[in-house]
Protein backbone atom coordinates (compact mmCIF):
# COMPACT_ATOMS: atom_id res chain seq x y z
CA UNK A 1 0.00 0.00 0.00
CA UNK A 2 1.25 3.24 -1.06
CA UNK A 3 1.72 5.86 1.54
CA UNK A 4 -1.07 8.55 1.97
CA UNK A 5 -0.78 11.97 0.56
CA UNK A 6 -1.13 15.60 2.48
CA UNK A 7 -3.77 16.06 -0.35
CA UNK A 8 -5.72 13.05 -0.02
CA UNK A 9 -6.25 13.65 3.70
CA UNK A 10 -7.61 17.30 3.56
CA UNK A 11 -9.90 16.03 1.04
CA UNK A 12 -11.22 13.30 3.44
CA UNK A 13 -11.55 15.74 5.94
CA UNK A 14 -13.47 18.56 4.22
CA UNK A 15 -15.98 15.50 3.20
CA UNK A 16 -15.88 14.29 6.48
CA UNK A 17 -16.35 17.46 8.49
CA UNK A 18 -19.34 18.41 5.91
CA UNK A 19 -20.78 15.46 5.71
CA UNK A 20 -21.80 16.30 2.28
CA UNK A 21 -19.55 16.22 -0.86
CA UNK A 22 -21.10 19.45 -2.90
CA UNK A 23 -20.24 21.76 0.50
CA UNK A 24 -16.95 19.52 0.63
CA UNK A 25 -16.41 20.19 -2.78
CA UNK A 26 -17.18 23.91 -2.53
CA UNK A 27 -14.92 24.30 0.88
CA UNK A 28 -11.70 23.00 -1.67
CA UNK A 29 -12.59 25.01 -4.40
CA UNK A 30 -13.05 21.95 -6.90
CA UNK A 31 -15.84 20.08 -8.37
CA UNK A 32 -17.35 17.18 -6.79
CA UNK A 33 -16.68 14.77 -9.70
CA UNK A 34 -12.79 14.48 -8.93
CA UNK A 35 -13.33 14.68 -5.21
CA UNK A 36 -16.16 12.33 -5.24
CA UNK A 37 -13.54 9.68 -7.18
CA UNK A 38 -10.33 10.92 -5.07
CA UNK A 39 -12.63 9.55 -1.88
CA UNK A 40 -13.42 6.23 -3.88
CA UNK A 41 -9.49 5.90 -4.41
CA UNK A 42 -9.10 6.57 -1.30
CA UNK A 43 -11.04 3.88 -0.03
CA UNK A 44 -9.69 1.28 -2.51
CA UNK A 45 -5.50 2.34 -1.31
CA UNK A 46 -6.80 1.61 2.52
CA UNK A 47 -9.17 -0.91 1.88
CA UNK A 48 -11.30 -0.01 3.72
CA UNK A 49 -15.03 1.60 3.41
CA UNK A 50 -14.65 5.28 5.29
CA UNK A 51 -18.29 6.78 4.28
CA UNK A 52 -21.44 5.31 3.84
CA UNK A 53 -23.35 7.05 1.10
CA UNK A 54 -26.63 7.42 0.52
CA UNK A 55 -29.04 9.35 -1.77
CA UNK A 56 -30.01 11.65 1.73
CA UNK A 57 -27.10 11.44 3.36
CA UNK A 58 -23.52 10.69 4.22
CA UNK A 59 -21.94 9.12 7.14
CA UNK A 60 -19.01 7.86 8.55
CA UNK A 61 -18.06 4.16 9.04
CA UNK A 62 -15.71 3.12 12.40
CA UNK A 63 -12.60 3.42 10.11
CA UNK A 64 -13.71 6.86 8.66
CA UNK A 65 -14.55 8.28 12.27
CA UNK A 66 -10.45 7.22 13.14
CA UNK A 67 -9.08 8.57 9.52
CA UNK A 68 -10.83 11.64 10.49
CA UNK A 69 -9.09 12.27 14.07
CA UNK A 70 -6.07 11.55 12.95
CA UNK A 71 -6.25 12.91 9.78
CA UNK A 72 -7.11 16.29 11.35
CA UNK A 73 -3.74 15.85 13.67
CA UNK A 74 -1.72 15.16 10.36
CA UNK A 75 -3.10 18.24 8.89
CA UNK A 76 -2.18 20.59 11.56
CA UNK A 77 1.07 19.58 12.07
CA UNK A 78 1.71 19.88 8.68
CA UNK A 79 0.17 23.63 9.01
CA UNK A 80 2.54 23.72 11.97
CA UNK A 81 5.47 22.68 10.14
CA UNK A 82 5.20 24.95 7.54
CA UNK A 83 4.64 28.08 9.88
CA UNK A 84 7.25 26.92 12.14
CA UNK A 85 10.16 26.74 9.23
CA UNK A 86 8.84 30.01 7.87
CA UNK A 87 8.95 31.61 11.63
CA UNK A 88 12.57 29.95 12.09
CA UNK A 89 13.50 31.31 8.88
CA UNK A 90 13.03 34.96 9.62
CA UNK A 91 15.90 37.01 10.24
CA UNK A 92 14.38 38.89 13.28
CA UNK A 93 12.69 35.83 15.07
CA UNK A 94 10.02 37.06 17.61
CA UNK A 95 8.02 35.05 20.06
CA UNK A 96 4.39 35.12 19.44
CA UNK A 97 2.15 35.17 22.00
CA UNK A 98 -1.54 34.68 21.44
CA UNK A 99 -4.34 35.95 24.00
CA UNK A 100 -7.95 37.53 23.85
CA UNK A 101 -7.53 41.35 24.58
CA UNK A 102 -7.75 41.72 28.33
CA UNK A 103 -7.88 38.47 29.57
CA UNK A 104 -4.73 38.33 31.40
CA UNK A 105 -6.05 38.57 34.80
CA UNK A 106 -3.75 41.91 35.16
CA UNK A 107 -0.40 39.71 35.16
CA UNK A 108 0.89 40.61 31.45
CA UNK A 109 2.71 43.66 31.88
CA UNK A 110 4.69 41.64 35.15
CA UNK A 111 5.38 38.80 32.89
CA UNK A 112 7.23 40.50 30.24
CA UNK A 113 9.37 42.96 32.44
CA UNK A 114 10.87 39.20 33.80
CA UNK A 115 11.10 37.57 30.48
CA UNK A 116 12.76 40.62 29.22
CA UNK A 117 15.24 39.59 31.72
CA UNK A 118 15.91 35.99 30.58
CA UNK A 119 18.92 35.40 28.05
CA UNK A 120 16.51 33.46 26.07
CA UNK A 121 14.32 36.36 25.64
CA UNK A 122 13.52 37.35 22.56
CA UNK A 123 11.13 40.48 21.30
CA UNK A 124 7.50 39.18 21.69
CA UNK A 125 4.75 39.68 18.84
CA UNK A 126 1.43 39.78 20.79
CA UNK A 127 -1.52 38.37 18.62
CA UNK A 128 -5.23 39.21 20.00
CA UNK A 129 -7.87 37.56 19.23
CA UNK A 130 -11.36 35.85 19.90
CA UNK A 131 -12.19 33.26 22.36
CA UNK A 132 -11.60 29.49 21.00
CA UNK A 133 -8.90 30.95 18.76
CA UNK A 134 -5.47 30.28 20.71
CA UNK A 135 -5.28 26.83 20.52
CA UNK A 136 -5.85 25.84 17.08
CA UNK A 137 -3.11 29.13 16.68
CA UNK A 138 -0.56 26.99 18.56
CA UNK A 139 -1.28 23.65 16.68
CA UNK A 140 -0.94 25.13 13.43
CA UNK A 141 2.07 27.10 14.38
CA UNK A 142 0.83 30.81 14.07
CA UNK A 143 1.40 30.73 17.51
CA UNK A 144 4.45 30.12 20.05
CA UNK A 145 2.52 30.59 23.21
CA UNK A 146 -0.61 31.82 24.53
CA UNK A 147 -2.69 33.10 27.45
CA UNK A 148 -6.37 31.55 27.56
CA UNK A 149 -8.45 30.94 29.76
CA UNK A 150 -9.66 27.05 31.06
CA UNK A 151 -10.84 24.64 29.72
CA UNK A 152 -9.79 24.73 26.02
CA UNK A 153 -9.33 21.86 23.07
CA UNK A 154 -5.43 21.13 24.59
CA UNK A 155 -4.94 18.40 21.55
CA UNK A 156 -1.26 18.12 20.82
CA UNK A 157 -0.73 21.19 23.61
CA UNK A 158 0.64 21.28 27.02
CA UNK A 159 -0.58 23.90 29.66
CA UNK A 160 -0.04 24.83 33.15
CA UNK A 161 -2.76 26.50 35.40
CA UNK A 162 -1.80 30.44 36.64
CA UNK A 163 -4.07 31.81 38.83
CA UNK A 164 -7.72 31.35 39.21
CA UNK A 165 -10.28 34.58 40.21
CA UNK A 166 -13.97 35.11 40.62
CA UNK A 167 -16.42 36.10 37.85
CA UNK A 168 -18.59 38.34 38.29
CA UNK A 169 -22.06 39.15 36.08
CA UNK A 170 -22.44 42.25 33.94
CA UNK A 171 -26.10 43.87 34.28
CA UNK A 172 -27.32 47.14 33.10
CA UNK A 173 -27.00 49.21 36.37
CA UNK A 174 -30.62 49.97 36.29
CA UNK A 175 -31.68 46.35 36.04
CA UNK A 176 -33.56 45.61 39.00
CA UNK A 177 -31.22 42.52 39.88
CA UNK A 178 -28.41 44.92 40.18
CA UNK A 179 -29.90 46.29 43.13
CA UNK A 180 -29.03 43.00 45.11
CA UNK A 181 -25.41 42.24 46.56
CA UNK A 182 -25.56 39.00 45.35
CA UNK A 183 -26.63 37.04 42.49
CA UNK A 184 -27.24 33.35 41.55
CA UNK A 185 -27.06 31.62 38.24
CA UNK A 186 -31.18 31.06 38.49
CA UNK A 187 -31.83 34.60 38.98
CA UNK A 188 -30.14 35.17 35.64
CA UNK A 189 -31.99 32.08 33.60
CA UNK A 190 -33.13 33.22 30.27
CA UNK A 191 -31.05 35.98 30.66
CA UNK A 192 -29.46 36.16 26.23
CA UNK A 193 -25.84 35.50 26.78
CA UNK A 194 -22.72 35.90 24.05
CA UNK A 195 -23.36 32.30 22.90
CA UNK A 196 -26.96 32.62 22.65
CA UNK A 197 -26.66 35.13 19.79
CA UNK A 198 -27.81 34.29 16.98
CA UNK A 199 -25.87 34.32 13.99
CA UNK A 200 -23.25 32.93 16.65
CA UNK A 201 -20.36 35.82 16.27
CA UNK A 202 -17.28 37.11 17.86
CA UNK A 203 -17.61 40.30 19.71
CA UNK A 204 -14.91 42.66 21.19
CA UNK A 205 -15.42 44.31 24.55
CA UNK A 206 -16.90 47.54 23.76
CA UNK A 207 -19.67 45.84 22.16
CA UNK A 208 -20.36 43.53 24.56
CA UNK A 209 -20.51 46.20 26.92
CA UNK A 210 -23.23 48.35 24.62
CA UNK A 211 -25.33 45.26 24.43
CA UNK A 212 -25.63 44.48 28.36
CA UNK A 213 -25.82 48.46 29.04
CA UNK A 214 -28.80 48.20 25.73
CA UNK A 215 -30.47 45.03 28.52
CA UNK A 216 -29.84 42.92 25.44
CA UNK A 217 -26.84 40.94 27.00
CA UNK A 218 -25.69 39.21 30.67
CA UNK A 219 -21.78 38.64 30.85
CA UNK A 220 -19.95 36.88 33.25
CA UNK A 221 -16.33 38.41 32.98
CA UNK A 222 -13.44 37.88 35.58
CA UNK A 223 -12.68 40.16 38.17
CA UNK A 224 -9.82 41.42 36.18
CA UNK A 225 -11.71 42.67 33.49
CA UNK A 226 -14.14 44.24 35.45
CA UNK A 227 -12.03 46.23 37.70
CA UNK A 228 -10.27 47.13 34.16
CA UNK A 229 -13.76 48.34 32.66
CA UNK A 230 -15.74 50.29 34.90
CA UNK A 231 -18.61 52.17 33.19
CA UNK A 232 -21.38 54.41 34.39
CA UNK A 233 -24.22 52.01 32.54
CA UNK A 234 -22.53 48.78 34.23
CA UNK A 235 -23.14 47.30 37.38
CA UNK A 236 -21.19 44.10 38.55
CA UNK A 237 -22.56 41.60 40.76
CA UNK A 238 -20.66 38.09 42.23
CA UNK A 239 -22.95 34.88 41.45
CA UNK A 240 -22.46 32.81 44.26
CA UNK A 241 -22.79 29.45 42.20
CA UNK A 242 -20.57 30.08 39.19
CA UNK A 243 -16.91 28.58 38.45
CA UNK A 244 -14.51 30.89 39.24
CA UNK A 245 -11.94 31.45 35.60
CA UNK A 246 -8.61 29.81 35.77
CA UNK A 247 -6.03 31.22 33.46
CA UNK A 248 -3.38 29.47 31.76
CA UNK A 249 -0.07 29.75 29.55
CA UNK A 250 -0.41 27.04 26.89
CA UNK A 251 2.25 25.76 24.07
CA UNK A 252 2.75 23.44 21.80
CA UNK A 253 3.82 20.28 22.77
CA UNK A 254 6.44 19.24 20.36
CA UNK A 255 7.99 22.99 20.93
CA UNK A 256 11.81 23.26 21.76
CA UNK A 257 12.07 26.69 22.01
CA UNK A 258 14.07 28.47 24.57
CA UNK A 259 12.14 31.83 24.05
CA UNK A 260 8.74 29.88 25.05
CA UNK A 261 10.72 28.14 28.00
CA UNK A 262 11.48 31.49 29.21
CA UNK A 263 7.94 32.49 28.93
CA UNK A 264 6.56 30.44 30.58
CA UNK A 265 9.41 29.89 33.39
CA UNK A 266 7.96 34.09 33.72
CA UNK A 267 4.42 33.90 33.79
CA UNK A 268 4.31 30.81 36.25
CA UNK A 269 6.70 32.81 39.12
CA UNK A 270 4.50 36.00 38.51
CA UNK A 271 1.30 33.91 39.33
CA UNK A 272 3.17 32.40 41.72
CA UNK A 273 4.15 35.84 43.48
CA UNK A 274 0.58 37.24 42.93
CA UNK A 275 -1.13 34.51 44.73
CA UNK A 276 1.05 34.94 47.94
CA UNK A 277 0.58 38.66 47.37
CA UNK A 278 -3.47 38.22 47.99
CA UNK A 279 -3.21 35.80 50.65
CA UNK A 280 -1.62 37.88 52.75
CA UNK A 281 -3.75 41.06 51.42
CA UNK A 282 -6.70 42.13 53.83
CA UNK A 283 -9.85 41.65 51.71
CA UNK A 284 -11.54 44.09 53.74
CA UNK A 285 -9.34 47.06 52.43
CA UNK A 286 -9.36 46.35 49.10
CA UNK A 287 -11.10 48.68 46.63
CA UNK A 288 -14.63 47.76 45.16
CA UNK A 289 -15.57 47.61 41.64
CA UNK A 290 -18.10 50.76 41.20
CA UNK A 291 -20.92 50.95 38.51
CA UNK A 292 -22.63 54.14 37.91
CA UNK A 293 -25.43 53.69 40.93
CA UNK A 294 -23.84 50.78 42.88
CA UNK A 295 -21.16 49.33 44.67
CA UNK A 296 -19.88 45.93 43.73
CA UNK A 297 -18.84 43.51 46.96
CA UNK A 298 -14.82 44.52 47.18
CA UNK A 299 -12.32 42.11 45.30
CA UNK A 300 -9.08 40.78 46.46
Amino acid sequence: MSDLEVRQLRYFVAVAEELHFGRAAERLGMAQPPLSRAIRDLERQLGVQLLVRTTRQVTLTSAGEVLLRDGRAVLDAVKAAERRAQHAGNPEPSLRLALKADYDAGLLPKILALYEQDDAAIPVSVQLGGRGEQPPALREGRADVALLPLPFDDRDLDFEPLVTEPRLVALPATDPLAARDTLCLADLDGLPQPDDLRPRRQLDIAQIFSLVELGRLVWFPPESVARRHVRPGIAYRPVIDISPSTLAVAWPRETRSPAVAAFVRAAMAVASDDIRADSRADPGKAPPVRDGSTVGRPLP
